[in-house]
C-alpha cells in the first residue's frame, strides 16, 4: 500500500498564558478573603482530582500553605469519582503520580472510597460526599473548567462536577450519572451541586481554565455562592481556547496517545466529535470516518475509557488495558460503550493499512489523514499532502518542514516526531 506523506504543520491560535502561577493565585485569595473565611484549628478538607492539570502540585501546595497560614489544619482528598479502580489505594496512587503526596504537599492525604448520603434534592438527585471531607470543618474544591465529554451545553466540568461526582467517590458518580440518563447530565450535575453546597461546609473554590496546549490561561478563587455563575462564564473562556483539528473530513485520524490524564473519556469528544451523545455534541469539529489509537499514556494507569471511540488499535495497548479500572469507571459514568475494544493489531502497519483500506476509493496516497498526539495538544501535528493543499489558503498554519514518508521502525510501529 502507498501510505500518504505526512507534513509537519502547527496551527497558531490564541494561547495566554499565566507565568507566574503562584503569585497570581495568592492575590486571587487575598480578593476573596480566605482570611475571613477560616477559623484557626479548623480542619479543611482540599479535594484534589485525578485529571493532569497543569502545574496542580504547585496550584494545591499553594491553597494548603494559605490555609495553613491561616491556623486550619488541611488535609488532601482524593475527588475522583470510581477513577483509580475505585480503590483507595488506587486514588492515592493517581495522585502521587501527579506530585500530590503528603512529603510534597505538607499535609496529610487521606484517601478513602466511604462516602455519606447528602439525601435527595428536587430533582430526584441523590448526593453523597466522601466521608472525610463531609466530616471536616470546611472544604475547598479546586478544578478546571472545561467542555464536558458527554454533552455540550452551558454547564461543563468545573467547581460543581468535583463536588457532585468527584468528591462522591463512586456512589455519588454513580448516583448523578444515572439520573442523568433520566434528566440529562447537565441538570443533573446543576441539581448535584445545589445540593451538595446547602448541606457541606463549602469554603471557596479555585477554578483553573487552561489553553490550547494544556497550560494555565487563567485561576480563580470562587466563593460557593458564586460556583454555578462561575462554571458557565468560564465555560465559554475555555471553549474559545480550545483546538481544532484541521480541515472539514478526515479519512484518518492516528492518535498516539489516549488515557484520563488527556481527557475523562480518553480521547476528548470535543476534539473527535465521537462521544455518548453525538446528536447533543453541537461541535464545529472534523468529520472523521475512522480514528487509530496507539497506545495508552502511563499516568492512566491501565484506564482505557474511551477506547469504544476508535475504530482500530494496536495489541500493546489491549495488553496494558486493566478491565478492572476500565469497566468500573464506563459503568459507573453509564456508558459502557466506552469500553467496546475495536479491532486491533499486533503493528501500527497493519493498523494503519486496513484503516485505510476501509476508507473509500480515493487513492491512498490522496487521502485525508492526521496524527496527533493526543486530544489535548493538536496544535502541532502531521497532516497528509492532500489536506495541506487546502490548508494553504489559511494564514494560520505554519509548515514545519518538507514532506517525508511515512516512517515504521522495524517491528512495524510509526517512528516518534519531534513536537513542542
Amino acid at each position: 500500500m502507498k501510505f500518504p506523506r505526512l507534513v509537519p504543520i502547527r496551527i497558531r491560535r490564541e494561547c495566554p498564558e499565566l507565568v507566574e502561577i503562584e503569585r497570581y493565585l495568592l492575590s486571587e485569595l487575598d480578593r476573596v478573603a480566605v482570611e475571613k473565611l477560616i477559623r484557626p484549628g479548623e480542619r479543611i478538607a482540599v479535594a484534589a482530582g485525578s485529571r493532569g492539570i497543569c502545574r496542580t502540585e504547585l496550584i494545591l501546595r499553594t491553597v494548603i500553605g494559605r490555609l495553613t497560614s491561616c491556623g486550619a489544619r488541611p488535609f488532601i482528598v482524593p475527588a475522583m469519582g470510581s477513577h483509580g479502580g475505585a480503590t483507595a489505594e488506587g486514588q492515592r496512587a493517581l495522585l502521587a503520580g501527579y506530585g500530590i503526596t503528603e512529603e510534597r504537599m505538607g499535609c496529610p492525604v487521606v484517601s478513602s472510597m466511604e462516602a455519606v448520603c447528602l439525601g435527595q434534592g428536587p430533582e430526584g438527585v441523590t448526593g453523597y460526599c466522601d466521608k472525610n471531607a463531609a466530616g471536616a470543618d470546611g472544604i475547598v474544591i479546586v478544578n478546571r473548567v472545561k467542555p464536558h465529554t458527554n454533552f455540550s451545553a452551558t454547564l461543563g466540568s468545573g467547581l460543581l462536577k468535583m463536588l457532585t461526582i468527584g468528591l462522591g467517590k463512586q456512589v455519588g458518580a454513580e448516583s448523578v450519572h444515572r439520573s442523568g440518563v433520566d434528566i440529562g447530565y447537565e441538570e443533573a450535575i446543576r441539581a448535584g451541586g445545589r445540593l451538595a453546597l446547602s448541606k457541606l461546609p463549602v469554603r471557596f473554590g479555585v477554578a483553573v481554565v487552561e489553553n490550547h496546549r494544556g497550560r494555565t490561561a487563567h485561576l480563580e478563587a470562587v466563593l460557593p455562592g458564586d460556583f454555578e455563575a462561575a462554571d458557565e462564564r468560564l465555560l465559554l473562556r475555555a471553549r474559545r481556547l480550545m483546538g481544532r483539528l484541521p480541515g472539514d473530513f478526515l479519512h484518518l485520524l492516528i492518535v498516539d496517545w489516549m488515557g484520563k490524564d488527556v481527557s475523562g473519556t480518553g480521547m476528548d469528544p470535543n476534539v473527535i466529535g465521537r462521544g455518548m451523545q453525538q446528536e447533543k455534541l453541537k461541535l464545529d469539529v472534523p468529520q472523521i470516518l475512522r480514528i487509530f489509537v496507539r497506545d495508552l499514556t502511563e499516568a492512566t494507569h491501565g484506564n482505557a475509557i474511551g477506547i469504544g471511540f476508535a475504530d482500530f488499535t494496536t495489541d500493546r495497548l489491549v495488553a496494558k488495558m486493566d478491565e478492572k479500572a476500565t469497566w468500573t469507571n464506563v459503568l459507573t459514568s453509564a456508558a459502557p460503550h466506552e469500553a467496546r475494544l475495536p479491532i486491533h493489531f499486533p503493528t501500527d502497519r497493519e493498523a494503519i493499512e486496513t484503516a485505510l483500506a476501509t476508507c473509500g476509493a480515493t487513492p491512498t496516497d490522496r487521502m485525508h489523514v492526521v496524527r496527533i498526539r493526543d486530544t489535548e495538544h493538536i496544535d502541532a501535528l502531521l497532516v497528509s499532502e492532500s489536506l495541506r493543499e487546502e490548508l494553504r489558503r489559511r494564514d494560520d498554519v505554519e509548515e514545519l518542514a518538507p514532506p517525508c514518508e511515512m516512517s515504521f521502525d522495524l517491528d512495524g510501529n510509526l517512528t516518534p516526531w519531534e513536537q513542542d
